[in-house]
C-alpha cells in the first residue's frame, strides 16, 4: 500500500512540474542550446570533411606541378640554376587560382607550405638549413610573381623525404634537391 501511496504521490508532483510554465520553457532553452551545439559540432566536422577531400585534390595538382616545374639548386647551395622564372611564374599561377578555387569553396585558415629537400651527402644539420634556405628562395621567387606573402611560409625538411632512393648518383642526388608545395590548414 506505501508503494502505491508513493507512485501516485510521484506522479502528482510530476504532473505539477511538467505543467509549471517556466520550467518548460527552461528545459526547452536548454534543448534548443543542446540541438545547436550539436548541429555546430557537425558542421565543423563536415567543414574538417571538406577541406582534407578539397586539399588532397589540390595537394595532388600542386604537388605534381612543383615537381614538373622544378627549378634546379646548385650542389650545396641555395642558388638556383638558370632558368626558374618561367617555372615559377608557372607555379604562383596556379597557386594563386588554387586560393582563389579554396576561397570560393568557402575554405578559409590555410597557407601554401613550400618544403625544401636536399640529396643524403653531407651533415644532416647542414642538409636540414640548406633545404630551409632553399624552400626560403622558392618562396622569394612565388610571391615576386603574386603569392601573398600572408598565404606561405617555407620548411626545411633536409634528406629526411628523399624522393629517390638510394640516391647514390649525380642524377638521382640532383632529383632529391628539391621543393615541394602543398596547402596546409
Amino acid at each position: 500500500m506505501n508503494i502505491k501511496l508513493f507512485s501516485s504521490t510521484l506522479l502528482i508532483i510530476c504532473a505539477t512540474v511538467v505543467q509549471a510554465g517556466p520550467l518548460d520553457d527552461l528545459n526547452k532553452a536548454a534543448s534548443d542550446a543542446f540541438g545547436k551545439a550539436i548541429a555546430h559540432k557537425a558542421s565543423e566536422a563536415a567543414k574538417a570533411k571538406a577541406n582534407k577531400a578539397i586539399a588532397l585534390k589540390l595537394n595532388k595538382k600542386l604537388l605534381a606541378e612543383s615537381r614538373s616545374n622544378q627549378c634546379v639548386f646548385k650542389s650545396n647551395s641555395d642558388e638556383l640554376e638558370p632558368g626558374c622564372d618561367n617555372k615559377a611564374k608557372r607555379l604562383a599561377a596556379l597557386m594563386i587560382k588554387t586560393k582563389k578555387t579554396l576561397q570560393d569553396s568557402g575554405q578559409s585558415g590555410f597557407k601554401f607550405i613550400v618544403s625544401g629537400h636536399t640529396d643524403t651527402s653531407g651533415d644532416a644539420a647542414k642538409n636540414k638549413d640548406l633545404s630551409k634556405q632553399r624552400a626560403q628562395v622558392m618562396v622569394k621567387q612565388l610571391i615576386s610573381h603574386g603569392v601573398d606573402s600572408s598565404d606561405i611560409e617555407a620548411i626545411g625538411m633536409g634528406s629526411d623525404k628523399p624522393l629517390v632512393k638510394p640516391d647514390n648518383t649525380p642524377a638521382k642526388m640532383a632529383r632529391n634537391r628539391r621543393y615541394e608545395i602543398q596547402i596546409g590548414f
